[in-house]
C-alpha cells in the first residue's frame, strides 16, 4: 500500500470516528434532556388520593 492509500484511509477512518462520536454526544444530550423532564414531571405530579391504598387479592 502506497502513501496515498494509507493517507486516504486514515483520513476515512478518523471521519467515521469523528461522525459515529457526534451521533453518540447527539443521543447523549437526547438521554439527558429526556432525564430530566422526566425527573421534572414526576416532581409535579400529585397522586390520587385513594388509587393504589387497595389491592384486590381475589382474582
Amino acid at each position: 500500500m502506497d502513501v496515498a492509500a494509507a493517507s486516504i484511509a486514515m483520513s476515512q477512518a478518523n471521519v467515521k470516528q469523528q461522525t459515529s462520536i457526534a451521533v453518540m454526544d447527539q443521543a447523549k444530550t437526547n438521554a439527558e434532556q429526556q432525564g430530566s423532564q422526566m425527573v421534572e414531571m414526576l416532581s409535579e405530579s400529585v397522586p390520587h388520593p385513594t388509587k393504589g391504598s387497595q389491592i384486590d387479592v381475589k382474582g
